[in-house]
């Protein structure tokens, strides 16, 4: 079973940039009512996808008090928390992020190295890259970052191939 996701925050000032659990020097931060980590965000609604399940909206409503500054790793968890509920087990995801700036493969490894695990999975199975919008649209004009993401489930007792 195969779930795409998709987010988008709007940079601020003021605020650290979490992509991937990942603190990223640079002068903006990303909006929203969690940490606004975008890439966790995308993978978190492509998990759920998969599962049939509802977007993350509706685990973690927007201005619900305990979910404020909540760590987007944690959403992740809660994903796999889910999958063990349904008996399925994440195989793979695949992400790209979409800014002008920054840079992010710096810290792919350390993104795949946080997200993996909050997943259950290997880092390895963990796909991020990165492109730019050729400076059209809003993220052209460096006013936020978008993600996209695919994963893919199956039943906890299927085993994938070369695992």
């Amino acid at each position: 079973m195969i779930g795409i996701g998709y987010d988008v925050h709007r940079f601020v000032e003021h605020r650290p940039l979490v992509l991937g659990g990942v603190t990223i020097p640079h002068p903006l931060g990303l909006d929203g009512h969690s940490d606004a980590d975008v890439l966790c965000h995308a993978v978190a609604d492509a998990v759920l996808g998969a599962m049939g399940l509802p977007d993350i909206g509706h685990y973690f409503p927007p201005g619900e008090p305990s979910c404020k500054g909540i760590p987007s790793l944690d959403i992740l968890r809660r994903c796999r928390e889910l999958a063990d509920a349904e008996g399925v087990r994440i195989v793979n995801v695949d992400a790209t992020l979409i800014a002008e700036a920054p840079k992010v493969l710096p810290y792919r490894e350390a993104m795949q190295a946080n997200i993996g695990p909050a997943l259950g999975i290997l880092p390895r199975r963990v796909g991020i890259k990165a492109t730019t919008n050729e400076g059209m649209g809003f993220v052209g004009r460096s006013e936020g970052i978008a993600a996209m993401a695919v994963a893919q489930v199956e039943d906890a007792g299927s085993q994938a191939v070369g695992e």
